[in-house]
């Protein structure tokens, strides 16, 4: 039996911010095409854990990191060429952040940045992405029209077909609904169960049911440190850490 390399591998990492600490020595492993969660109260390192990947630090004054964290085997800290490393993982932020710029250049941000210049070409990958966000049928008569006069809903469905124009093979989502409405939430939902065909999804979120309605296997930060990875399904039927099902039965957050 082949068994698959991880697509993220992180072992003994630890990240601070000066001398605080926000992550201390988490070691684990997050498969090609897995929905990977990470749940937690607040200031537990979720988010920082993404910046890390997307070496985010090196916009963040005074964050560091330790340890090794790899991306397709190769540590992120090798990579000269930051931009060609996050091309291969899209972000996805807690408040849709679209650029001063129509629907249309949105999503073309990226590919032209790429070298993509002709027209047919711009057009299928505007189509492709919007479609695959889910969002194609409600702006295709106002692609010209600015990304910031959509919904909030329709923004955030931007942003992750802005993500996706990269080609990525890993999307990072960052508490992607909290300023999206329930109807909204279902529907990227839905979309996220079928880009998990095609790339690896990490997705930090305070929702336990969220987590237990996508995740694979989810991980439980706590006070800076990753407590346990577990099957989601697990956190819910008593057979995790109990720490982190006191967490997903609500008895602290």
């Amino acid at each position: 039996m082949v068994t698959a390399t991880p697509e993220i591998r992180v072992q003994n990492l630890s990240i601070q911010y000066g001398e605080k600490v926000a992550l201390a020595g988490a070691s684990f492993e997050v498969m090609p095409n897995e929905i990977f969660g990470i749940i937690g109260p607040a200031n537990s390192g979720k988010t920082s854990f993404l910046k890390v990947l997307n070496r985010m630090d090196t916009f963040t004054p005074g964050m560091r990191f330790s340890g090794t964290a790899e991306v397709g085997g190769r540590d992120v800290r090798s990579w000269r060429n930051l931009y060609a490393l996050r091309r291969r993982i899209g972000v996805v932020f807690p408040l849709p952040v679209g650029l001063p710029l129509s629907v249309y250049d949105n999503v073309a941000f990226a590919p032209r940045l790429a070298g993509v210049r002709g027209k047919a070409e711009l057009d299928a990958i505007v189509e492709r992405c919007l479609r695959r966000a889910a969002l194609w049928d409600e702006v295709k008569d106002r692609l010209k029209a600015l990304g910031s006069l959509l919904s909030g809903g329709q923004q955030q469905r931007l942003t992750i077909a802005r993500a996706l124009s990269q080609e990525p093979s890993i999307l990072l989502l960052d508490e992607f609904s909290i300023a999206v409405d329930p109807v909204t939430t279902m529907r990227i939902e839905d979309v996220l169960k079928e880009l998990k065909q095609e790339m690896t999804i990490v997705l930090v979120t305070n929702l336990v049911q969220q987590a237990r309605r996508l995740a694979d296997r989810t991980a439980f930060f706590l006070m800076g440190e990753c407590v346990s990875v577990s099957p989601t399904e697990a956190l819910f039927t008593g057979d995790a850490d109990p720490r982190a099902r006191d967490y997903v039965e609500g008895r602290f957050g």
